[in-house]
């Protein structure tokens, strides 16, 4: 069986390269052969269950050595939780955004993510189950960075 783990580590830095607890942890799950996935405000992790697992107290050790105070995980069978598409939906706000602003969202600067995520804020896209994850992988970021975004806006 295979698992998917999601985890990031604290404290964040909003600009510039990444805080050396958060390298550290990716490190330490790249080591382990794990497939990865960074992000600015979280990383995620695939493989099989057993190395999954084992690698976690790896990735936990590695943030906590430089200096993360905090990391949260959330773990999951790979294909199941994972966001669902709805007919029109979610995918018709997220087009609808991509066509608003010239394209792929994927391509867009930090900036033009920022500004897809509040338009589509504005739209109702975050009313739908599972949004934030949907729109992360759109827009090619993980979803705490939907998270900050989204928090940014309200402040």
């Amino acid at each position: 069986m295979r698992v998917e783990a999601e985890f990031t580590t604290e404290p964040f830095r909003g600009e510039g390269e990444p805080p050396e607890h958060a390298t550290a942890a990716l490190e330490a799950a790249r080591e382990a052969g794990l497939e990865c996935d960074f992000g600015p405000l979280g990383t995620s992790v695939r493989g099989d269950r057993d190395a999954v697992l084992a690698t976690l107290a790896d990735v936990v050790a590695a943030g906590l050595d430089h200096g993360a105070d905090q990391i949260t995980f959330q773990v999951r069978v790979e294909g199941r939780g994972a966001p669902r598409r709805t007919a029109g939906g979610l995918d018709g706000l997220l087009a609808e955004v991509a066509e608003s602003l010239g394209g792929d969202l994927r391509t867009l600067d930090r900036r033009g993510k920022q500004r897809a995520v509040r338009l589509l804020e504005e739209r109702g896209a975050f009313d739908y189950r599972k949004s934030a994850e949907i729109v992360a992988a759109a827009l090619g970021v993980t979803r705490f960075t939907v998270y900050n975004y989204l928090n940014r806006e309200r402040e």
